[in-house]
């Protein structure tokens, strides 16, 4: 696996342990070229980075060093994790994003991907639950890598998780709204995003429902508590990998 080399100055210069190091964060750069995209990246003044940025030809490029932590997450939380840039290593591929025509991810790019994703994994020994979106751990201000990202055929590379649809239904089609989110946003917790309260409802909630469809519903992207995405909620919060 070829790999590039373009350093970045934005980083945290402390090395952090192997064993700190649980998840892999993909991210879509959301810029209109490679160009932009490498210059916001090695910006001082943006303070952003990422361990690896993936071109639309498949040209991987390392950015940070694995060992330190790239300054790509922001905010974030997943489970019982705050601030994940210092248990992750970020990869960014090149991709227009909902701004400015998001667009298919290449097939050189992704095939780039699982090869970089199958390395990091086995390096780290990273689960495969933990292989997520920027939009997973920050769910209130990201939309990436989005709704073209192919999860489930990375699914089949062993790389990411999916749902095992099983015979157990847990559908009423006579329970209220509100006992729908109750149960929506209660297995959502259990899987391991954040940003909301199990509860009660909030403004928030349109962007999470929106993000976990994104992610595993991906036809339709509605931000509605329907009963299919309840009923994929709950086939990934009985799964025994969350």
């Amino acid at each position: 696996m070829k790999v590039n080399i373009f350093q970045s100055p934005n980083y945290s210069i402390k090395n952090r342990p192997k064993k700190d190091i649980k998840f892999i964060v993909i991210h879509y750069t959301g810029m209109q070229s490679v160009r932009a995209c490498i210059k916001r990246l090695t910006s001082i003044k943006s303070k952003v980075s990422t361990h690896y940025l993936i071109d639309r030809k498949g040209k991987i490029i390392s950015m940070v060093d694995e060992k330190n932590t790239a300054w790509h997450a922001g905010r974030s939380k997943w489970k019982n994790f705050t601030n994940l840039n210092r248990h992750s290593i970020g990869i960014e591929l090149v991709n227009k994003g909902h701004q400015f025509g998001y667009e298919n991810f290449s097939k050189k790019q992704i095939s780039k991907l699982i090869l970089l994703c199958k390395f990091l994994i086995k390096k780290y020994k990273i689960k495969k639950s933990n292989i997520l979106g920027h939009s997973d751990v920050a769910p209130l201000r990201k939309k990436d890598p989005g709704e073209k990202f192919p999860w489930y055929f990375l699914s089949k590379k062993k790389i990411g998780y999916w749902y095992n649809p099983s015979n157990k239904n847990i559908i009423n089609h006579n329970m209220s709204k509100n006992d729908l989110r109750n149960i929506f946003f209660s297995n959502l917790y259990k899987i391991g995003y954040r940003y909301f309260d199990k509860k009660k409802s909030s403004q928030s909630d349109l962007k999470i429902i929106k993000v976990f469809q994104r992610r595993f519903r991906q036809n339709k992207v509605n931000g509605l508590i329907d009963y299919e995405s309840l009923q994929i909620s709950h086939y990934l919060a009985s799964s025994p990998k969350y």
